[in-house]
């Protein structure tokens, strides 16, 4: 099990440093979350939290993942970095493909996709998208990333996407894994039987066994069943080294963490936020 660090409404001139340090402290990867614009008039409920609201104002930072992950790759060589998640109905995905795979180049293949189908419709309305198919779109936008990002001409007929055969390059020399995201029954199904694994939102550890279960059950009936799945979670009653150790023996592949909150508050300088990923990694993942 890989410890990695959400950096989500950091501050962007940070996120290089925490790279560096977290690779020289043992943590495994980094996760970097999406939106692309929040707006003025919000109305579109929350899902993740008990009254609608974001944990976020609408002035914290969303650098465009995927050129922060270039950017932390750059400075850093054996680290991972996870996008959790990516909205992928945001964006055509032969564009989103091109971005990456550039991403997955410039980092020696160190990128790990989590795609979602996003919440706010405010956003998908900017953006000229359809709020209501997201889903099938992301669906089928999971299908033409693939395919482009092996590389050779692809050609593809779709619902929502149709276009002749097209070559894309450079592209990465091994797959990006792609995680899945989101908890309706729509989306564990989709993450269990058409992704590599699946990336949590932030949940207790009795709402994470029950959607363990349900994944488990989705992936027993797809054609992937015997393919080997990956569990990027988020735990908020998940702290100390018993409670780290549950979460190994139940599969979890990457577990997240934001270490520095452990010690101060979420405005501490980017020397603090370090400070508080090597003390991390010096009382936990050590022990571990």
């Amino acid at each position: 099990m890989d410890f990695c660090i959400a950096v989500a409404y950091s501050d962007p001139r940070h996120l290089c440093e925490i790279a560096k340090t977290a690779e020289e402290s043992g943590f495994g990867g980094i996760v970097i979350s999406d939106h692309v614009v929040h707006p003025k008039t919000l109305s579109t409920p929350y899902p993740y939290t008990r009254d609608g609201r974001p944990r976020w104002e609408a002035d914290s930072p969303w650098p465009d993942p995927l050129i922060a992950v270039a950017a932390m790759a750059a400075v850093t060589s054996t680290i991972r970095f996870i996008t959790s998640v990516l909205v992928l109905p945001l964006r055509h995905p032969v564009l989103a493909a091109k971005s990456v795979a550039t991403a997955a180049v410039l980092s020696g293949d160190r990128l790990t996709l989590g795609v979602g189908a996003g919440w706010m419709r405010e956003e998908f309305e900017t953006l000229g998208q359809n709020f209501e198919t997201r889903g099938r779109r992301l669906a089928e936008s999971i299908e033409v990333l693939r395919a482009l990002l092996a590389g050779g001409w692809v050609e593809h007929r779709g619902e929502f996407f149709d276009f002749d055969a097209v070559q894309m390059n450079p592209v990465p020399s091994s797959t990006v894994p792609i995680y899945g995201g989101g908890l309706s029954p729509a989306a564990l199904r989709r993450a269990a039987q058409l992704c590599d694994g699946w990336a949590s939102e932030i949940q207790t550890r009795d709402e994470f066994d029950g959607i363990l279960s349900q994944l488990r059950a989705y992936r027993s009936e797809s054609s992937r069943a015997e393919e080997p799945f990956g569990i990027c979670a988020a735990l908020r009653d998940v702290y100390d080294l018993d409670g780290y150790r549950a979460m190994q023996e139940r599969g979890v592949s990457e577990l997240i963490t934001v270490p520095w909150l452990f010690y101060g508050d979420a405005g501490q300088s980017c020397q603090q936020k370090c400070d508080g990923i090597r003390r991390f990694a010096d009382t936990i993942i050590a022990r571990l």
